[in-house]
C-alpha cells in the first residue's frame, strides 16, 4: 500500500494509474455495452407496522432471470431502526447491459427479529422496475409508490421508494479515518447532561440530494466520542471525484427513531487528504460542527456546536482481487462430498445423488461443475484434492469423515471431470452412512492453510456439498474460528429441500461468527441454498441456472481474499512461483509420505447406530 506522501512500493498494473482503463479498445472482437452502477435506497411515508414504535425497515433486491421469468434474490440492504423515511447506507452494485431489459423488485419490511426467513417479518410494500429506467433518471432518482401489502400496510396509499443510480468508476484508492469530537451539545438533559452521538457522512448529489455513505456506532452518553476507525473505498465515499461535497453529521440517538441533530460541516477528499499530512505529525484537523437551526436563532451569540477531529486520514492504493490473481496468487480448491444416508440410496430417482441413466447431472455434479468450472481457471495445474465424509468406506466398512474421494492414498483429481469421476467411483464404492460431521474437513483443509500464513502464493477455497442439518454444528464453529485468520474461505451448498437454519449461523454476514467465547476474525463461510436456483419444473427433472449459481456462490470471495490479503499487509508478489512436485515432501497431501495421508484413516472408531 501506498500512503499519501509516503515512499512508492507496489504500484497496480498498467499507466491507468489508480483509475485503470475501462474502455480498451480491441479490434475485431465483440464486446457488449456495459457498465457498473450503484443503487442507493431511500423511502418515505413507510408504514407504520409496530404498536409501540416506528417500523424498523430493510430492503431486499430481486432480479428477475430472463431466462427462466423467476425472481432471484441479489442483496438486502441493513435493518434501520424506528423510521419511516430510511435512508439506506448499504449500496447495491449491479452490471448494466444496455441490450438487455433488467427487471428488479425492491421489496421493504418490517423487521421483526433477526430470523433469516422473510417470512417471519412485516411485509410494506414493494416496487417494480427495469434497471432501464433507474439509469435514465440518474442523480434525479426514480420515485415511485410501493405496491401495499396487507393489513396496516394496505391502508397507506402515501408510501414510496427512491432508487438513485450512479455510474462507477474504477478505482483502487481507500481512505482511513480515525474520527472524534469534542464538547459536543448535550441533547438528554436527564443524568446531568449528555448525547448519544454518531457520525453519519454523506455525499452530495447532482441535484441537491444527499446519499448516506457510512454511520458510525453510537456511543452512549458521551460529549467527547472517540469512534472506531474505519476504512472507505474512494469509489463508495465519492466515486473517484476527491473534490465531491461531503457532509459529516453529527447526530444524538433516539430510541424513537427520532435523532436530535448537533451539527454538521462540508468538506472534500482533497481537502482531508492534505489536511492528514499534517496530522502524522501529531495535530489533528478540526472542524467545528454548525446547527443552522440554532445558529438562525441564536444569530452572533451563537459559535458552534462541538468540533470534530480527524485525528488521522490516509488515502492508500489497496490491490484488487485481480491484482493479486495476475500477480501469482493462486486458489487452491478442494471439495468435500456429503456421503450420508439422508441423501437416499443412489439407485432412487428421488435420491440426490442419483445416478440418472439419462445423464442428466443430480444436484451434487450440477454444484461440482458451476463452481469448480470457474475456480479451475485460478489454478495453474488444475490438480484439485477431493474429500468425502459421512460414509464406510472399504476395505473394512468403518465410518469416515474425511476420506479421499478416490478412494487411493492420492486425493488430487484432474480438472472438473477428474472430480466428477472420483465422485462416480465412491459413489460406487461406499456404503451411505452418517452423521453429517463438517469439523473434520474443515480441519482438514485448514491444516495446509496454516502453512501459507506467512506466504502470499496460495489461497485455499474449500467446497462443501451437503444435504442436511450439521451434527457437530458447536465443534463446526469452532473449527470456522480457529480458521479464520488463515488464508482459507468456505463454501457451503445446501442441496434438496432439508432445513439450512443452522447454516445461517455459520455464514455471519451482519456479526462475526462467535461460539464459546471466542469470536472469528473474519468472516469466511458463505452459503447458498441450490433449490433458489431451479429454472425448470418438476420433482427431479429440472434444470439449474448455473451461471447464477455460480455468481452466487463465488460472490464472496474475492473480498474475503482482499480482506486476508490486507489483514496481513501482503502485495501482490510479482510473479507466478513454480508450484512443487507431487514428490516434495512439504507437499499437501503428499503420497509418498511415511505416515498414511491424514484423514484417510476413520476418524471415528465403530460406527454409529443406523440412522431409521
Amino acid at each position: 500500500m501506498n500512503a499519501v506522501g509516503a515512499s512508492t512500493g507496489w504500484q497496480p498494473p498498467g499507466t491507468g494509474g489508480a483509475h485503470g482503463n475501462q474502455n480498451s479498445f480491441t479490434p475485431g472482437q465483440a464486446v457488449e455495452p456495459t457498465s457498473t452502477v450503484e443503487l442507493s435506497i431511500r423511502c418515505r411515508d413507510l408504514a407504520d407496522m409496530d404498536v409501540f414504535s416506528k417500523s424498523d425497515p430493510f430492503c431486499v433486491l430481486y432480479v428477475k432471470d430472463s431466462k427462466s421469468g423467476q425472481w432471484l434474490c441479489l442483496d438486502k440492504t441493513e435493518t434501520i431502526d424506528n423510521t419511516l423515511e430510511p435512508h439506506f447506507e448499504k449500496k447495491f452494485v449491479l452490471q448494466y447491459k444496455f441490450e438487455e431489459r433488467q427487471i428488479l423488485r425492491f421489496d421493504v419490511y418490517d423487521s421483526d427479529g433477526n430470523s433469516n426467513n422473510l417470512e417471519d417479518h412485516d411485509f410494506i410494500g414493494s416496487m417494480e422496475c427495469s434497471l432501464g429506467e433507474v439509469v435514465a433518471h440518474q442523480g434525479k432518482g426514480l420515485t415511485r409508490h410501493l405496491l401495499v401489502g396487507s393489513g396496516k400496510s394496505a391502508r397507506n396509499k402515501e408510501q414510496s421508494i427512491t432508487i438513485t443510480s450512479e455510474e462507477l468508476i474504477s478505482n483502487k484508492e481507500f481512505l482511513s479515518l480515525n474520527v472524534s469530537a469534542k464538547s459536543l451539545d448535550a441533547k438528554d438533559w436527564w443524568g446531568w447532561g449528555s448525547s448519544d452521538p454518531f457520525l453519519t457522512i454523506s455525499k452530495a448529489g447532482e441535484y441537491g440530494q444527499w446519499t448516506v455513505v457510512h454511520r458510525t456506532e453510537v456511543l452512549k452518553r458521551n460529549l467527547n466520542p472517540d469512534w472506531q476507525p474505519f476504512t472507505l473505498s474512494i469509489t463508495s465515499l465519492c466515486n473517484a471525484d476527491h473534490q465531491r461535497t461531503l457532509k459529516f453529521s453529527v447526530d444524538d440517538w433516539n430510541l424513537n427513531g427520532t435523532h436530535s441533530h448537533i451539527g454538521e460541516f462540508t468538506t472534500n477528499v482533497a481537502e482531508l487528504v492534505e489536511g492528514g499530512l499534517k496530522t502524522s505529525r501529531g495535530s489533528a484537523q478540526i472542524f467545528p460542527l454548525i446547527s443552522q437551526k440554532k445558529k438562525s436563532k441564536k444569530g452572533d451569540k451563537y459559535r458552534n456546536s462541538g468540533f470534530l477531529h480527524v485525528n488521522y486520514c490516509i488515502l492508500e492504493l489497496q490491490p484488487t482481487f485481480l491484482d493479486y490473481i495476475s500477480n501469482g496468487t493462486e486458489l487452491s480448491f478442494t471439495v468435500a462430498i456429503d456421503f450420508t444416508a439422508s441423501n437416499g440410496n443412489p439407485q432412487d430417482p428421488r435420491s440426490l445423488h442419483y445416478n440418472d441413466p439419462t445423464g442428466a447431472p443430480n444436484q451434487y455434479i450440477t454444484a461440482i461443475k458451476a463452481v469448480g468450472e470457474i475456480i479451475q481457471d485460478y489454478d495453474s495445474d488444475k490438480m484439485f484434492p477431493a474429500l468425502g465424509f459421512g460414509a464406510r468406506i472399504p476395505p473394512d466398512g468403518k465410518v469416515s469423515h474425511e476420506f479421499f474421494l478416490n478412494l487411493t492414498g492420492d486425493p488430487y483429481c484432474s480438472g472438473v471431470d477428474g472430480i466428477l469421476a472420483a465422485y462416480h467411483q465412491s459413489l460406487h464404492n461406499v456404503q451411505l452412512y452418517g452423521p453429517t460431521n463438517f469439523a473434520p474437513v474443515i480441519n482438514h483443509v485448514a491444516k495446509f492453510a496454516r502453512a501459507y500464513q506467512q506466504d502470499p502464493s496460495n489461497y485455499f477455497v474449500l467446497l462443501i456439498i451437503t444435504d442436511g442439518v450439521i451434527t457437530d454444528l458447536d465443534a463446526t464453529k469452532n473449527a470456522v474460528i480457529h480458521a479464520s485468520g488463515l488464508p482459507l474461505s468456505i463454501i457451503i451448498v445446501g442441496v434438496g429441500s432439508e432445513d439450512f437454519s443452522a447454516m445461517d449461523e455459520l455464514d455471519s454476514d451482519d456479526s462475526l461468527l462467535t461460539n464459546n467465547g471466542r469470536t472469528a476474525q473474519r468472516d469466511i463461510v458463505q452459503f447458498v441454498e441450490m433449490q433458489k436456483f431451479i429454472s425448470g419444473s418438476g420433482s427431479h427433472y429440472v434444470t439449474w441456472n448455473k451461471d447464477l449459481l455460480a455468481r452466487e456462490v463465488l460472490f464472496e470471495i474475492p473480498e474475503q481474499l482482499v480482506g486476508y490479503m490486507k489483514a496481513k499487509k501482503f502485495k501482490p508478489i510479482g510473479k507466478r512461483p513454480a508450484r512443487p512436485t507431487q514428490t516434495n515432501s512439504q507437499l499437501p497431501y503428499n503420497p509418498s509420505a511415511q505416515s498414511p495421508p491424514p484423514g484417510y484413516a476413520p476418524s471415528v472408531p465403530g460406527a454409529p447406530p443406523p440412522y431409521s
